[in-house]
């Protein structure tokens, strides 16, 4: 329903080059943030059987053996021959409880569902988070190396300009400030030169540091691509979606959820508890203190074992006031996160539709600008421009390029964010934006 759609012409790549699915593939065999959220998720799914547990039957077995010597003298005027024995005593006790009223564990159990609820949301938005950090970083090479190719091809127009004004300065039909003007703007795209390039090799490091690798090539975007609005053209549609399902609200609403069921577990403190119990044990004697006789004793009971809170100090209360503004705290970042997911959606849902509008209107001052270029160089050739003014024409054609990649691709990443927002950002996007990349 909400998908990203692209109008594309097809184009030629290099096949060695590596495309977005690619390198987020890499990224999920690597990422150590990626990496973390998905043991943290393990590691919290195990919540809902230990508070399972809790509503369940325990049994315990104990065993013991004891090896026992006596001694037996005896004292006064006639004392009698000392003497004495070994004996040993030997048992196991098995013991059974079954909970049969404890509100606490049913609370317990509760929170417990809700704690992987909350787990599954916090992996859910490490997920969305590691596609917007790998296209981030892909989309931020390909602006550095166009960026790159655009100051080249600037500085290569500017060459061409410099050589034709030291031709004209020689023929005498031009002065030598059309000379030092085209040279200054050749030496200023020159060190421009070297910093795009020192951004392409910063941005290819920022990628590694994503997927671990340095990849030789990457796939561009094509550079007829259409991009479609969202999908529902309503902002009001994605501030709904983001209240309800985006995960920072699903994550906060079920630590909501908690601290509710926490308050009830603490209220709970107040209740009796009552129990089945039941237990069966043996003894077996080779002797005692008192008898030299062999025995063996079988005990097996069960019952009920209630057990009635009375007073504690005042520390069940307590704690159920603690418990009752930890929920209403959890309401309050609640509401929070809603406010703050609304916000998000909204501006990303501007930001992709202006984008698409700049877009537009880019690609018609591309157009504007590029004819203003060849009248400017038309009539420095034919002695109504001067050479400033094709310069200038020329910067304005590539300063417009540059703002249009730029668009573009901000465009492209903030959709992303819209997705993201509205807790809908999946792997199927990137295969989307995949198919934008030239093949």
């Amino acid at each position: 329903m909400r998908r990203f759609l692209f109008v594309l012409a097809f184009a030629a790549s290099p096949a060695l080059a590596q495309d977005l699915l690619q390198v987020y593939r890499d990224a999920k065999a690597y990422d150590a943030q990626y990496a973390s959220a998905r043991y943290a998720l393990q590691s919290g799914l195990e919540k809902l059987p230990q508070g399972r547990a809790l509503l369940l039957p325990s049994l315990n077995l104990t065993a013991n053996t004891t090896n026992s010597n006596l001694t037996i003298g005896t004292y006064g005027a006639n004392p009698a021959p000392t003497g004495g024995r070994d004996f040993s005593t030997r048992g196991y006790q098995l013991n059974l409880s079954q909970p049969l009223f404890r509100p606490q564990n049913w609370a317990q159990y509760d929170q417990a569902e809700q704690q992987v609820r909350q787990s599954e949301a916090v992996f859910g938005q490490a997920s969305q988070d590691l596609i917007l950090r790998v296209a981030q970083a892909y989309l931020d090479v390909l602006t550095a190396q166009d960026n790159l190719a655009l100051v080249r091809a600037q500085k290569a127009a500017i060459s061409e300009q410099l050589a034709q004004a030291k031709r004209n300065f020689e023929v005498g039909t031009a002065t030598i400030t059309d000379t030092h003007e085209a040279q200054a703007r050749f030496d200023l795209t020159s060190a421009q030169e070297i910093v795009a390039q020192n951004a392409v090799d910063t941005q290819i490091r920022q990628l590694q540091q994503v997927a671990g690798k340095v990849y030789a090539q990457l796939r561009p975007m094509r550079a007829d691509i259409k991009l479609s609005p969202p999908n529902p053209a309503n902002m009001q549609s994605w501030v709904d979606l983001a209240e309800k399902q985006g995960y920072p609200v699903v994550i906060q609403d079920a630590g909501t959820e908690i601290a509710n069921l926490q308050a009830k577990l603490t209220r709970a403190g107040h209740y009796p508890t009552l129990d089945l119990v039941g237990s069966y044990g043996q003894t077996n004697q080779t002797g005692s203190s008192i008898s030299t006789f062999s025995s063996q004793l079988n005990i097996g009971s069960v019952g009920l074992q209630l057990a009635v809170p009375i007073y504690q100090g005042g520390a069940i209360s307590s704690r159920e006031r603690e418990a009752a503004a930890g929920y209403e705290k959890a309401k309050q970042d609640l509401e929070n996160a809603r406010r703050s997911a609304a916000l998000a959606a909204q501006q990303n849902y501007l930001l992709v539709i202006n984008g698409i509008a700049t877009i537009g209107a880019l690609e018609q001052a591309l157009v504007s600008s590029q004819s203003a270029l060849d009248s400017n160089k038309l009539g420095y050739e034919v002695g109504v421009r001067i050479n400033i003014d094709v310069l200038n024409a020329q910067q304005q054609v590539f300063q417009t390029r540059r703002d249009l990649l730029v668009a573009r691709y901000g465009t492209i990443m903030n959709h992303f964010k819209l997705k993201a927002a509205a807790g809908s950002l999946r792997e199927e996007d990137l295969e989307l934006a995949n198919a934008a990349l030239e093949r």
